[in-house]
């Protein structure tokens, strides 16, 4: 059997602040809602706006990362798959899509440092010096 390719590739700011989750067994869980707006013409030639929400959950350590890092505003170029689950409520069965990231790249953080890290100046993206000592140098920043 043949393999397929799930890949999203997305450009977009983070409409509010990340929530970061410690699930049962330890395992973190940071999740975000991302907005992508695109730009077109209708019919009548005149230029409309499209922006559609996306849900990312990014695992472990590269989470607990970032939510040090963004928040609501925060500019995010983000690659990963669709990953798709049910469950159930009031008895029927629903579904929820979400994108699995696995690569992040901040393209600003407009909007604020996260939750957990105050700046003086919200809209400063972060310098080699506001990194977290655990990181060291740039060779071992997890994302």
């Amino acid at each position: 059997m043949a393999e397929g390719l799930n890949k999203v590739m997305l450009l977009g700011n983070l409409g509010a602040d990340p929530e970061l989750k410690v699930l049962q067994g330890g395992q973190s869980v940071l999740r975000l809602r991302l907005a992508t707006t695109e730009t077109y013409l209708d019919k009548n030639n005149q230029r409309q706006e499209r922006t559609e929400w996306h849900s990312i959950s990014i695992w472990g350590k590269r989470g607990e990362a970032l939510a040090k890092f963004i928040g609501k505003g925060a500019r995010l170029y983000i690659e990963g798959g669709i990953r798709t689950s049910s469950y159930e409520k009031d008895g029927e069965k629903r579904y929820k899509t979400e994108i699995n990231a696995t690569n992040v790249i901040l393209c600003d953080t407009k909007g604020g440092g996260g939750a957990s890290r105050e700046r003086a100046d919200n809209n400063k993206a972060p310098q080699q010096n506001d990194m977290p000592d655990e990181f060291g140098d740039d060779s071992e920043i997890p994302f």
